[in-house]
């Protein structure tokens, strides 16, 4: 039986998205623990801070993928799913590939762990409203004005 090695394996997963040219599905989370404080992580190809997300796996739903992308970029358990904020589909956000990101909003523990991948994800942090950094990578500044607003949006 031939095994493909994970790192690999992702690697071929992305030159597939390219070759399909086919929008990828994703979500980011607007996180917030009990005491209300935001989530971000620090991500490690641009160094800035985002909320967490990622993309939707083979045979996944948002629901499922939702508790499992918390726990691998952020460390985080998910306690409570929350509404339906938003779905962003402009082409432009992304630079790696057109991404239709649905955006969810959730109620998480502190992080208990480390990042699955400390290459990717930098540093994880819970901030209270008036120390959000800024600007957000992957233009998820408007997301999170919008999130925090209560706005629905979807383009």
């Amino acid at each position: 039986m031939l095994r493909i090695p994970r790192g690999l394996f992702g690697v071929m997963k992305e030159v597939l998205r390219h070759l399909l040219r086919r929008p990828v599905v994703g979500f980011v989370v607007y996180a917030r623990t009990p005491d209300g404080r935001l989530l971000l992580i620090r991500r490690g190809d641009t160094g800035e801070w985002a909320l967490v997300g990622g993309t939707l796996e083979w045979g996944e739903t948002l629901r499922s993928g939702l508790p499992r992308e918390l726990m691998e970029e952020a460390g985080v358990e998910l306690l409570s799913a929350g509404d339906l904020l938003g779905v962003y589909s402009d082409p432009r956000r992304d630079p790696r590939f057109h991404a239709v990101t649905v955006v969810v909003e959730a109620t998480v523990s502190e992080p208990r762990r480390p990042p699955m991948n400390p290459v990717e994800i930098l540093e994880v942090r819970c901030f209270r409203e008036d120390e959000l950094p800024g600007p957000l990578s992957h233009m998820l500044d408007d997301v999170l004005r919008r999130a925090r607003a209560g706005e629905r949006h979807w383009e």
